[in-house]
């Protein structure tokens, strides 16, 4: 039986070998969830998060069973990359643009988008006379000042005056909280993401594409390189699909058979 109070640590240089470890732990386990999660991605040199098409591709099949969104669209929630390629690589115009587009952006999906999305409070924190863009406000001050006080190079997305509810399930935010701490000495930037919950199947990959994303415009605007995303989650869980599920069974075992070849490889390789 897994114990759920010790700590689950996956290190990994690949982001779908690394959601696929985690969804294989509770699919194995006894329960549908986890507890206190460390899930760590490296190595990117300079490029986005390796990924392997037939996991994603096996879980964007189960998704749209499911009638979920896919990864691209969770992503989308986090870090807008077409409107960044669209702006020129513009920080400005890339925030001026999604602020603009947001009524349409949050019409696309009423039911999911309608307390707001990740990147707009990211880059609009408050309400009434209140609108912060956190981003812009780290990305100018280490500008400015490199060696500023890294405690403030923080962003936040759970707001209390909005999400102190006593709903029995709101659905967002389940992100709760970005730290961006830069290395002066070796130009890089590590990444640190907290989740109170996070559902493993129908968002924990669009959830880390999407920070992963949002984490090399970040490193690209202060002139860092991406070194490290860490991302800990209280509470990992299977929401509402059981794991008998016919479309779980199968994303399993495209899953498992891909992380047997890879694995294999790997010591083969040495």
């Amino acid at each position: 039986m897994m114990n759920n109070n010790i700590p689950i640590i996956i290190g990994e240089t690949n982001l779908s070998y690394a959601w696929a470890d985690l969804l294989l732990r509770v699919l194995k386990g006894s329960g549908k969830e986890v507890h206190t999660v460390l899930l760590s991605l490296s190595d990117f040199q300079g490029s986005e998060a390796l990924e392997d098409e037939s996991i994603r591709e096996a879980l964007d099949l189960c998704l749209s069973s499911i009638n979920q969104q896919t990864v691209h669209t969770v992503a989308n929630t986090i870090f807008p990359e077409k409107l960044w390629r669209l702006s020129g690589d513009n920080r400005e115009k890339f925030f001026e643009m999604y602020i603009k587009n947001f009524p349409r952006i949050k019409a696309l999906c009423q039911s999911k988008n309608n307390r707001g999305t990740y990147f707009k409070r990211l880059i609009d924190f408050g309400y009434d006379t209140l609108h912060n863009n956190q981003l812009e406000h780290i990305i100018s001050a280490y500008n400015d000042n490199p060696k500023f006080r890294r405690s403030m190079f923080q962003a936040s997305i759970f707001d209390p005056a909005r999400d102190h509810k006593r709903s029995a399930q709101i659905g967002f935010p389940c992100l709760q909280h970005l730290q961006f701490l830069p290395n002066n000495q070796n130009k890089t930037l590590t990444v640190n993401a907290f989740y109170a919950t996070q559902q493993i199947l129908e968002k924990a990959y669009g959830n880390y594409l999407g920070i992963c994303r949002l984490s090399h415009f970040m490193a690209h605007e202060m002139n860092l390189l991406l070194d490290r995303v860490n991302f800990f989650i209280g509470v990992a869980k299977l929401d509402k699909i059981p794991k008998s599920h016919k479309s779980l069974v199968n994303l399993k075992e495209v899953v498992q058979e891909v992380r047997n070849s890879s694995i294999a490889a790997q010591i083969s390789g040495e």
